[in-house]
């Protein structure tokens, strides 16, 4: 198959064409989480000929993410592959032309600097705000444009962050969540079209970027609820919002200082990590106790909550604090801390 080949169908669109297509070609993209979200947003931009196309991810592929993450199926969960690995596999028989790099680790503010300074585009596919807000700043230190997207039910949202032209992230989100307070996947479920429809947005968006079309790209905030087919598109204007932001307005990274986000600590002995979340952190355990009872064994008392999930047992501080018993692997405890209590 030619490259004219492949590609043929794309360029006849007017919007990109032989120009745009080139662009894409060579253009570069970070990738930050390989699941619901990460994987249609991966799939796409290898089929458009995104250039170099960089995958980072902690976790590995699990039977009960295959009912809504694209890249992956039943060999990988029997071969324990890391989702970034697994990912890439698959990529590369989609498409040889493009560069595919597996980074099998957790973004955060000790390798951000490494993983997205030779990129043109960050992308957002991961499950908590600990480490949106790492990107978040990286981006608007660097005057990166970066796509923020989720979803959880039948619920998604996407927003394109323009740095000096749009609000960022931290002007709608002040304050990092407490954790308990959101729902994620593993509480609340996911449906499958909803993280395709996200996907598929938040890739058409970075098309639009990535080929120089960046007037063509959305300024609003993008919010879909499929289950009741509600559809909202809210203009964001940053002279209204941006005053007194820490980030865009103040120029204040405080995510990128190493010391300030959630940590993870192997516990000597005990076959057990502490997962320590940012200063001035706490957790509503009534509300962690209800999200988490329907999973199974839950005991809550005045000072914690504590569950078993996944053949481990997940202690919640009222500090946030948390203890993950059962592994030593300190990326394996993260992800259940953010799956299970949100960051």
């Amino acid at each position: 198959m030619t490259t004219a080949e492949r590609y043929s169908r794309q360029v006849l669109f007017r919007g990109l064409g032989e120009a745009g297509q080139e662009r894409l070609g060579g253009a570069s993209v970070l990738i930050v989480g390989c699941g619901a979200l990460g994987t249609h947003v991966a799939d796409l931009l290898v089929r458009a000929g995104v250039g170099r196309v960089r995958i980072v991810d902690r976790d590995f592929v699990e039977t009960s993410n295959l009912h809504r993450q694209a890249l992956f199926d039943a060999q990988d969960v029997a071969g324990g592959l890391p989702k970034a690995v697994a990912a890439a596999r698959r990529l590369a028989a989609i498409n040889e032309e493009v560069s595919v790099e597996a980074c099998a680790e957790q973004l955060d503010a000790g390798n951000i600097e490494r993983l997205g300074s030779d990129v043109d585009l960050l992308l957002d596919g991961t499950d908590n705000f600990d480490t949106r807000f790492v990107l978040n700043d990286f981006a608007l230190k660097k005057r990166l444009p970066w796509i923020y997207a989720a979803c959880v039910g039948a619920y998604g949202l996407t927003m394109n962050i323009l740095p000096g032209e749009t609000p960022c992230l931290r002007c709608l989100v002040r304050v990092l969540p407490a954790p308990g307070t959101l729902e994620t996947c593993d509480t609340a479920g996911v449906i499958a079209p909803i993280a395709a429809l996200i996907g598929a947005v938040e890739s058409a968006e970075a098309l639009k970027i990535l080929s120089g079309a960046t007037e063509a790209a959305s300024r609003d905030l993008l919010a879909v609820d499929l289950w009741v087919n509600v559809v909202q598109r809210l203009r964001l204007e940053r002279d209204e919002i941006s005053a007194g932001c820490p980030a865009c307005d103040r120029g204040e990274f405080e995510y990128l200082d190493r010391s300030r986000g959630a940590r993870a600590v192997s516990l000597c002995g005990r076959n057990a990590v502490q997962v320590l979340p940012g200063p001035g952190a706490s957790a509503d355990l009534e509300s962690i106790e209800a999200r988490l009872r329907p999973l199974g064994e839950v005991i809550r008392n005045p000072y914690l909550v504590r569950a078993r999930i996944e053949g481990l047992v997940l202690a919640v501080f009222a500090d946030g604090r948390a203890i993950i018993s059962g592994t030593a692997d300190e990326a394996r405890a993260r992800s259940i801390y953010d799956r299970y209590v949100g960051a």
